[in-house]
């Protein structure tokens, strides 16, 4: 006969644990350019365009096109996570905590690296050569005033991406549940775009305007101004020289209690510019 035992041990976590509310993991780590390394400094290699050169004549001299290239360097950073059960409390438990502790370890670790995500985008890239470079004024859609955001602000991202000839696919829309909120209060939209924002702010669609909407509340905010970001996919980049590792083992220098530990290495990096859009917001 089948053991059917563990059907006993998933309802009990079920019906004695509820994780409180919080975002589940990362929300943003697969929208980006993932690079994985093995050493303390990665880099992101860029190659700029190049122009024709006319043939006028025959037999004319071959052209030899300067290629422009540079790169952007990032230094991973080590993040960790760790909580320990004591065996005294197993008796006054009426679950095992090792998976729910687990998971919301693990999801701690999964905003951490969006954390680095978002902070990359709006902060200073570094170049090879070692100079910060900004986010320039042209890619950002700065607020104000006290206005929300909008449908314009979003046509205006979508503009700088086209007008810079970022490719179409793989586009991301971050932003937070005021913002989407915001969207459904325009009153110069038409009815075919209200409809299309209604389904977007209620999870029926996640994509609008070429964008793939995001929603998260790890958005940096300053001054009643969150700052939303628009970006294409190789944009932004993120470096991985240790994935995700979790141990769980008993530890007998603390009266061998249970340990759950987490622990990765990272860093994240604005790879272009002209990939990046800044959109401000007014949230009160």
């Amino acid at each position: 006969m089948a053991y059917t035992g563990d059907k006993w041990y998933a309802q009990a976590y079920q019906d004695a644990v509820m994780q409180l509310a919080q975002q589940k993991g990362s929300a943003l780590r697969n929208l980006v350019w993932v690079k994985e390394t093995n050493a303390e400094k990665t880099n992101f290699e860029r190659l700029a365009g190049t122009t024709a050169v006319a043939k006028t004549t025959r037999a004319v001299a071959t052209p030899n096109v300067e290629m422009v290239h540079d790169r952007r360097t990032v230094t991973l950073v080590d993040y960790h996570w760790a909580t320990q059960h004591d065996w005294f409390d197993d008796v006054r438990m009426l679950v095992d905590p090792k998976g729910p502790y687990t998971e919301s370890g693990a999801w701690a670790m999964g905003r951490a690296i969006d954390d680095l995500i978002i902070a990359a985008a709006r902060g200073n890239a570094v170049t090879g050569a070692g100079a910060n470079v900004a986010l320039p004024a042209g890619q950002k859609i700065v607020e104000g005033g006290t206005v929300g955001m909008t449908l314009a602000k979003i046509l205006q991202a979508k503009r700088l991406l086209d007008a810079a000839e970022v490719e179409a696919e793989d586009r991301y829309f971050v932003l937070g549940s005021r913002q989407l909120e915001d969207l459904l209060a325009v009153t110069q939209i038409t009815s075919s775009d209200y409809a299309a924002v209604k389904a977007l702010v209620q999870g029926e669609i996640d994509s609008f305007l070429g964008f793939k909407f995001i929603r998260s509340e790890r958005l940096a905010i300053a001054s009643s101004k969150r700052f939303c970001m628009a970006f294409q996919k190789r944009g932004l980049g993120l470096a991985i020289g240790k994935n995700m590792m979790t141990k769980i083992d008993e530890r007998p220098d603390i009266s061998y209690a249970w340990q759950v530990y987490m622990g990765w290495s990272m860093q994240a990096t604005r790879v272009e510019e002209e990939r990046v859009v800044e959109v401000g917001a007014h949230e009160a």
